[in-house]
């Protein structure tokens, strides 16, 4: 996805341009792509937003909480 692009090159401009649109398209909600917020964050070396987009998401899974952890060991 995008989203695991812009972790990989810690592109974070195009990475928050691609968490509005996210929002804007209404899938703020959508776990998976909540997950890929969290990682990118992490990635980037934005715990604070990885946190906040972590805390927003109406559920989480294993994996979401694996992305949480993996953000922290950064």
């Amino acid at each position: 996805s995008i989203l695991d692009a812009c972790a990989g090159m810690t592109a974070l401009t195009e990475g928050k341009e691609s968490h509005s649109s996210v929002i804007e398209n209404g899938f703020e909600s959508d776990i998976v792509v909540g997950t890929a917020l969290v990682n990118m964050y992490g990635k980037c070396g934005r715990l604070d937003d990885a946190r906040h987009v972590f805390d927003e998401m109406p559920k989480r899974n294993v994996v979401s909480w694996n992305a949480m952890i993996a953000a922290y060991s950064q």
